[in-house]
C-alpha cells in the first residue's frame, strides 16, 4: 500500500459531491411574506413588481429585486415577483466520476468498511455449520445456488453423512439425490467424495487449517479456503465471491476481475485483521442492498461515497422496495441464524415459503 500520494487538493471529493446528489429536491422557498417569513409589508407597497428607479428592495423578495437592473443571470428565467429560487429546483444528478489518489482511494475504502460495520454489526457467514468439516461442505454446495438452498439441503445431508469417514464411503446416486436441489449435483457429488476420502485418508479425518492444504482437496479453491480459515478458525482472508468482486469494482477499489488478483489487491488496502469481516460485510451489502440489476442506491447508507451511485434506483420510496432479507422485513437466509441476527429465519426445504 506503501504509496503517499497527495489527494489533489484543487478537486473537491467525491464524497462531497455524491452527498449532495442524493439529498433530497427541495422547491423553493415561495416569495413574499409566506415563504420568507417576515411580516406582510403594508398596502400600497410594491409586491413582485418593478419599482421606480432608485427604489428600494422588492417585498417578498430574499435578494435583489429582479428584472429591474438588468443583472439577471444569462439563461435564468424569472417570473413575476423575479426572486431568485423562484422556479422549482431541477433534480440533481451525479456528476462524472473524477480520478482520485491512490492515498485518497485507500481513505475512502477504509470509511466505506466502517460506515458497513455500522450498518451491519451482525455480519456473518450465511451458511448453517456447526463444525469445520460442515463448513466445508456447505460451501462447495454454495456454488452457483442461494446460500438459503444450501441451508435448506444440508440438514438432511449432515443426518446421513455426519463425518468425513460416512461421506467418503457414501454411494454416489444417493449423495447426489440428497444434495440435488443445490444444482450440478453430479459434480458437486464428485467433490465431496474426493474431499471426504482425502480429509480420512490425508489429515485423519479432519478439516486442516492451512491455505496450502486446503486447495489441495478437490473442489476447493482459494474462495472455500478463506471461508472455512476464516469461520472455522479465525485465520483471516478474503472472500472474493461475486457479490464481492462486483461490489468492490462499482466502488473503484480494484479494476480486476480475476479473483485472486482482486484478493491480492484488496489485501493491501485494509489491514489483516479487517479481512474476514470485510468479506462479511460487503457481501450483506451486496444481497441486501447493492444488488446486481438495480442496486437500491436512494437507500444506500454510503451513497456519497460510491463512485457508481445512480446505477440504480435512486427515488428513496422506490428504493426502500427493492431492499431484501431484514433490511426489506423478510426473512434471512439461514434456518439458525446467530443470536444477534435482527431477522426472521429461512424457511427449511418442502415447507413452501422458501
Amino acid at each position: 500500500m506503501g504509496e503517499q500520494v497527495s489527494p489533489d487538493s484543487a478537486n473537491a471529493t467525491h464524497a462531497d459531491k455524491a452527498t449532495k446528489a442524493v439529498k433530497p429536491n427541495r422547491a423553493s422557498k415561495p416569495v413574499g411574506a409566506a415563504g420568507t417569513g417576515k411580516p406582510a409589508r403594508p398596502a400600497g407597497k410594491a409586491s413582485g413588481t418593478r419599482k421606480a428607479a432608485g427604489a428600494g428592495k422588492a417585498a417578498g423578495t430574499t435578494g435583489r429585486a429582479s428584472g429591474t437592473t438588468g443583472k439577471a443571470k444569462a439563461g435564468t428565467s424569472r417570473g413575476t415577483g423575479g426572486a431568485k429560487g423562484d422556479e422549482a429546483t431541477p433534480k440533481k444528478t451525479v456528476k462524472p466520476w473524477k480520478p482520485e489518489s491512490r492515498l485518497a482511494m485507500v481513505r475512502r475504502a477504509r470509511r466505506i468498511n466502517r460506515e458497513l460495520a455500522e450498518v451491519y454489526p451482525y455480519a456473518h457467514p450465511e451458511l448453517d455449520f456447526r463444525n469445520p468439516f460442515e463448513l466445508l461442505v456447505a460451501t462447495v454446495l454454495s456454488a452457483q445456488t442461494t446460500d438459503l438452498r444450501v441451508n435448506q439441503t444440508t440438514p438432511a445431508l449432515f443426518a446421513r453423512y455426519p463425518t468425513p469417514e460416512d461421506m467418503a464411503a457414501a454411494a454416489p446416486e444417493e449423495l447426489e439425490e440428497i444434495i440435488r436441489p443445490t444444482g450440478f449435483f453430479r459434480a458437486k457429488s464428485r467433490s465431496l467424495l474426493g474431499l471426504s476420502a482425502a480429509l480420512r485418508d490425508e489429515f485423519d479425518g479432519r478439516v486442516p487449517g492451512r491455505l496450502e492444504d486446503l486447495v489441495r482437496l478437490p473442489g476447493v479453491g482459494r474462495k472455500t479456503a478463506n471461508v472455512v480459515l476464516g469461520n472455522a478458525f479465525g485465520v483471516p482472508g478474503i472472500t472474493v465471491d461475486t457479490h464481492f468482486g462486483r461490489l468492490v469494482r462499482r466502488w473503484k477499489w480494484t479494476e480486476q476481475e480475476d479473483p485472486e488478483k482482486v484478493e491480492a489487491e484488496i489485501c493491501e488496502i485494509f489491514p489483516k485483521s479487517e479481512w474476514t469481516m470485510l468479506s462479511h460485510r460487503v457481501v450483506f451489502h451486496g444481497r441486501r442492498i447493492c444488488h446486481s440489476r438495480k442496486p437500491a442506491c436512494g437507500a444506500c447508507p454510503i451513497a456519497p461515497l460510491c463512485p457508481a451511485y445512480g446505477e440504480g434506483e435512486t427515488d428513496p420510496e422506490k428504493a426502500k422496495k427493492l431492499l431484501k432479507y431484514e433490511m426489506g422485513g423478510y426473512p434471512g437466509q439461514r434456518l439458525a441464524p446467530p443470536p444477534d441476527y435482527p431477522g426472521r429465519p429461512a424457511a427449511p426445504l418442502g415447507t413452501g415459503d422458501e
